[in-house]
């Protein structure tokens, strides 16, 4: 028979406590990962915790793997995507940014307020922008940019994204949709074409219905 929180015979899962972690830190901060709340949150005991982990900084290693793994991981399968020209191959890049799934803006901007007050945090945001930027850089030169200007077109596909999560910009779906060509052309020197554009909206479900 299944065994649930209240009874005490269930001690959750990694994933259940990192995903805890997770929220907690979306919500408050590094301060907020802490393991009696989060077992308060969970409904679990605190002695489950160390079923899974060894300590916090265990924990935290396994949300910052959890981040380096979606975030870093799709923006560079995106990047490596199949597409036929330069603008098709921005506008996979440009599904990080509207897909969540994809990639997750508030876990980005919560990791790098950590990382201000964490040295090996900052260390490891520092890989993951260089890892970004390679992957967008190898992007650009697939379609013949050559190696300096890739690596410019990459910083700027790249930091103006983060520009818009560091400050918490916010754009309705509609605004930014009629943005996204003009950017698509100033990244790649390439506009994207109609059909390119509308592959892009199909898959965001735009215009809303």
């Amino acid at each position: 028979m299944e065994q649930h929180a209240h009874d005490g015979g269930w001690r959750g899962s990694p994933d259940l406590w990192l995903g805890a972690a997770q929220e907690a830190l979306l919500e408050g901060g590094i301060e907020a990962v802490k393991i009696l709340p989060l077992a308060q949150r969970l409904k679990l005991s605190r002695t489950s915790f160390y079923w899974f982990f060894k300590s916090r900084e265990s924990l935290l290693d396994g949300v910052l793997a959890r981040w380096r793994e979606k975030n870093t991981g799709n923006l560079v399968r995106r990047a490596e995507a199949y597409a036929e020209t330069a603008a098709e191959a921005m506008l996979n890049v440009i599904d990080c940014w509207l897909d969540s799934a994809l990639f997750d803006a508030r876990f980005e901007f919560a990791v790098r307020s950590w990382a201000l007050s964490a040295p090996d945090v900052l260390a490891q945001v520092h890989r993951a922008d260089e890892q970004r930027l390679d992957a967008l850089a190898a992007m650009l030169k697939r379609f013949g940019e050559d190696g300096v200007r890739a690596d410019v077109r990459a910083r700027a596909i790249y930091l103006t994204q983060i520009g818009y999560i560091s400050i918490q910009a916010e754009e309705d779906l509609a605004t930014r949709m009629a943005r996204i060509p003009a950017y698509v052309e100033i990244f790649t020197g390439r506009a994207p074409s109609p059909r390119e554009l509308a592959r892009f909206h199909a898959r965001h479900g735009f215009p809303p219905t």
